[in-house]
Formats: C-alpha cells, sequence, structure tokens
C-alpha cells in the first residue's frame, strides 16, 4: 500500500442498530449506524416488521383502501 492515501482502518468498529444491538466489524469509520441488523430483520426474526419512513405505507394504505371502496365500472 501507498502511504498517506488510504484512511484510517478501524479493527474494532462498533455498529449499532435502531434496536439496541451492538456488534464488533473492520472498517474505516470508527462508529457505523444502521437501523436494520440481523437481530431485528423479518428474515432472521421470522416476524414481520414494517419500515415506514415518511408515512409511505399509510399512503399507500389509504389508495389501496379507495380502490377497494370503488365499485368495478
Amino acid at each position: 500500500m501507498k502511504k498517506d492515501i488510504h484512511p484510517k482502518y478501524y479493527p474494532e468498529a462498533t455498529v449499532r442498530c435502531a434496536c439496541g444491538n451492538a456488534f464488533k466489524v473492520g472498517s474505516t469509520m470508527e462508529l457505523i449506524e444502521v437501523e436494520i441488523c440481523s437481530k431485528c430483520h423479518p428474515f432472521y426474526t421470522g416476524k414481520e416488521k414494517i419500515v415506514d419512513t415518511m408515512g409511505r405505507v399509510d399512503k399507500f394504505r389509504k389508495r389501496l383502501a379507495k380502490k377497494k371502496k370503488r365499485p368495478n365500472t
């Protein structure tokens, strides 16, 4: 490796999840914050979880409900 061109490497960088889980990885960032990890991801937990950013899920459900109420033409 060339000297002075690479970022500092942290072999014990901490990853913190929004669920409260934390674990160590190697990274060029000392602290990494994530929204979903293997402790809370639906694929690993087997439980359904909806991550709603900016109310998009609610908007979709409202549009879907309007479509179901409307009689077929």
